[in-house]
């Protein structure tokens, strides 16, 4: 690695560091000879694919590597006084002053770091009292900081953390790190578990907090397009190692080719749906990493001085550096989707095989929830969560339909509803023309059995649906016996392998005989895929089926699942917060995307027409929200009013969006929006010339600034 000149222009610096853990099979090492300096006021952004070695990077720059780990080399804090710290060299006490406050961390799962039993308050307290902090000053900067991260003070402080919505814990965890001031802010993926909506905008308010509280930021992620608009500079990380530091000015600057091929592999809304590649291969096993350039066995341009030398990272360009020995050919060898000249030409529409009669249709679906009064509230009437409302939805044989939305919006109900794994407590669920739960009463002359069998899932989380303490092929032999009984050992055996293979897991006698957690997270949901198609089911419900997956696996499990969708006829429901991938899936089959909102479907048509020409200001805002890594202009001030979604047990009258639209009118508060164009359909009044919409006053003063009118 380089070995940088120290200047106190760097708030940290890190030389050599090394991270290893023993294990029965040998060393692992998860940070290798790390060398990485991070300058005084700078947003730097550290990204890389899952097992990278970006969380243990954050873990080592705070000296909080776990046991039996061992951290070696130097990692230093250069003080704004001029003083030197070396964080590996203090004591517990020296060591948790620093952490608080000088360098704070914003860790991904704020669930998991909040006390479920204290109040947010309790938690800005008890942190300024273990400092020797004034509570009442520290407690006037608290409402402060959750002022300015768009947080009621008042009534966050007051609340429990399981009493806010996901994106109001996370801005509360970033408003707690800063209590004391620190000059440095770790986040380590503190966006990942929320909706892209949400995401954009706590970035744009992390922009204005570091200018606002001069604040030196590392963001560590996985989606490099994400930061884009955000960071000053990208350490993009690979084996454990960092293999690359460039400038975010212009990501053609790039000469990796891990970057270009991560930048070539993001789903995106501009992109030609056939251009996007995945990255061949995996990343190595820390115990075993590659000899030479760790990148080798997946690298287009590797030579045979790739697998016996291992490049040194040098500095090629001002604020640019990169561990490659064919840096120079990269630009020619690997060009950018991004650097190709946008086309006039329409964008390709794939036709799809759909049926002409649905298999799957809801009429006037309602899914309502009562929650539990507890208690105290025992004489007390429930309060209803409106969860599907009203939803009309036909799914056809090969069909796909996306389904996207923020989270809480009631994706995931109106799926489980569509396959008859929740009851609806209003309207119907409909399978070739058979009243699902009608059969299952024994109502109709249906066979509920097959009806079961015909609609499936695959979850979000592979891992905690596959048995652990048995191998894939016993896995995925359990439906066969259950529902093939004809099958003996050896056809039942046959078909695993067969499925394997047609799923791209060669050779697939290695695959069948692995434990779940010998496999990556794209082969978990693999094998997940194969177990509901072993069914011959009509429809799979993929939940959020690539959303835990790194951005550069997602198109290649997107394409599994349209590769066997081919081969068996079968049609997803997919529930998914990110219309790129909606896109691709949806556009790839010829199918729809529905766009949902408090429990209505807004807008649904042909994926293209959705992307391209989305007609409803939610979609429009969902839209922002999606990274376009082909655009180098700012993204500007989000298109929506109040960031957090209405509570949906007392959802907004008229037209449900308006309290958040920036477009809405005094109309939009009494009247309520109905579906009107059966092919590109938007329940929103600007669709509709001559409505009493248009006479009718802005309801939001400040409209102009957050995308106005026309």
């Amino acid at each position: 690695m380089s070995q940088q000149a120290v200047t106190h222009d760097n708030v940290l610096e890190m030389r050599g560091v090394d991270v290893s853990f023993s294990m029965d099979r040998g060393e692992s090492r998860v940070l290798d000879d790390v060398s990485l300096d991070v300058r005084r006021g700078e947003i730097m952004g550290v990204v890389g694919e899952s097992g990278s070695g970006k969380s243990m990077l954050a873990s080592a720059i705070l000296d909080a590597v776990v046991n039996p780990g061992q951290t070696s080399g130097e990692i230093t804090y250069n003080r704004a006084d001029g003083e030197q710290v070396d964080v590996l060299d203090l004591d517990d006490d020296d060591l948790r002053a620093l952490r608080w406050e000088e360098i704070a961390m914003v860790f991904q799962g704020a669930m998991s770091f909040f006390n479920p039993t204290m109040t947010i308050r309790g938690h800005f307290v008890e942190t300024l009292k273990a400092h020797d902090r004034d509570v009442d000053e520290g407690m006037e900067h608290a409402r402060e900081l959750l002022t300015d991260l768009h947080l009621e003070p008042e009534r966050v402080l007051d609340t429990y953390p399981h009493e806010l919505s996901g994106g109001m814990k996370q801005r509360a965890l970033v408003a707690l790190s800063l209590i004391l001031d620190p000059n440095v802010l770790v986040m380590d993926e503190p966006t990942a578990a929320l909706d892209l909506l949400m995401q954009r905008s706590i970035l744009a308010l992390l922009d204005d907090l570091q200018e606002k509280y001069d604040l030196t930021i590392l963001f560590i992620t996985h989606d490099l397009p994400l930061v884009k608009d955000l960071c000053d500079r990208i350490a993009v990380m690979y084996a454990f190692d960092v293999i690359e530091v460039f400038p975010t000015d212009d990501l053609a600057n790039s000469r990796h080719p891990y970057t270009r091929s991560l930048l070539n592999s993001v789903p995106n809304l501009e992109t030609p749906l056939d251009e996007l590649r995945s990255i061949e291969g995996s990343a190595p096993d820390p115990v075993d990493v590659p000899e030479g350039c760790s990148y080798h066995p997946r690298c287009p341009l590797a030579t045979s001085e790739c697998q016996t030398d291992d490049p040194p990272r040098a500095q090629i360009a001002p604020d640019q550096e990169v561990a490659c020995h064919h840096h120079d050919q990269v630009e020619r060898e690997l060009p950018l989707v991004l650097e190709e000249e946008a086309s006039d030409a329409p964008a390709e529409v794939y036709d799809g095989s759909q049926s002409d009669e649905p298999v799957v249709t809801l009429e006037d679906l309602e899914v309502h929830f009562e929650e539990d009064t507890g208690l105290l509230d025992f004489f007390s009437e429930p309060d209803v969560v409106k969860a599907v409302d009203g939803v009309d939805l036909d799914v056809y044989e090969n069909d796909v339909v996306a389904v996207v939305g923020e989270s809480g919006c009631g994706k995931t109900t109106l799926g489980k509803t569509a396959v008859g794994l929740q009851e609806p407590t209003g309207g119907s669920v409909n399978y070739r023309g058979d009243d699902v739960w009608a059969a299952k009463r024994g109502d109709n002359d249906a066979d509920y059995g097959k009806i079961r069998r015909a609609l499936q899932i695959i979850h979000q989380d592979p891992g905690s649906s596959l048995n652990p303490n048995r191998k894939v092929s016993p896995i995925l032999q359990v439906p066969l016996k259950r529902w093939k009984p004809d099958l003996d050992k050896e056809d039942r055996q046959a078909r695993v392998l067969a499925m394997l293979e047609a799923a791209g897991m060669t050779p697939p006698e290695d695959y069948a005989d692995r434990y779940p957690h010998q496999l990556s997270g794209g082969e978990q949901q693999r094998v997940a895929l194969i177990r509901a198609l072993l069914m011959n089911p009509d429809v799979i419900l993929a939940d959020e089926a690539v959303s835990a997956l790194d951005v550069s696996m997602r198109v290649d499990m997107m394409d599994q699942m349209l590769t066997l969708q081919d081969l068996f006829d079968t049609s997803y429901v997919f529930i998914s917060h990110n219309l790129t991938n909606a896109r691709y899936l949806a556009g790839r089959a010829g199918g729809r995307i529905a766009v949902m909102y408090l429990g209505e479907i807004i807008e649904i048509g042909p994926a293209e027409e959705i992307v391209q020409n989305p007609k409803h200001p939610y979609t429009k805002a969902l839209h922002w929200s999606t990274t376009n890594i082909k655009s180098d202009e700012e993204t500007g001030e989000a298109p929506i009013v109040d960031i957090d979604v209405p509570d949906p047990i007392d959802p907004p009258s008229g037209c449900r969006f308006h309290p958040r639209c920036p477009k809405a009118r005094e109309a939009c508060t009494t009247m309520k929006p109905e579906l009107q164009d059966p092919d590109h359909a938007a329940a929103c009044f600007r669709e509709r010339e001559g409505h009493p919409y248009w006479e009718s006053e802005p309801i939001h003063e400040d409209a102009a600034t957050v995308g106005g009118d026309d």
